[in-house]
């Protein structure tokens, strides 16, 4: 009887989807807010007077 020929492991970096990053000018491209969509409800993501973001419902 064969023994089940054994895969080689995948390594990690292909195993986890890697997040995607946008820079927050593209996003805003020169606004101050823009408005996320996410399973049927609005949120709002907005840039401070301190330059912070803020994220609503």
């Amino acid at each position: 009887m064969n023994a089940p020929a054994k895969t080689p492991p995948i390594p990690a970096a292909m195993r986890m989807p890697r997040n995607r990053q946008v820079d927050s000018r593209e996003l805003f491209r020169g606004g101050n807010e823009v408005v996320i969509a996410h399973k049927g409800e609005e949120y709002r993501l907005r840039i401070t007077r301190q330059n912070k973001l803020i994220l609503t419902k």
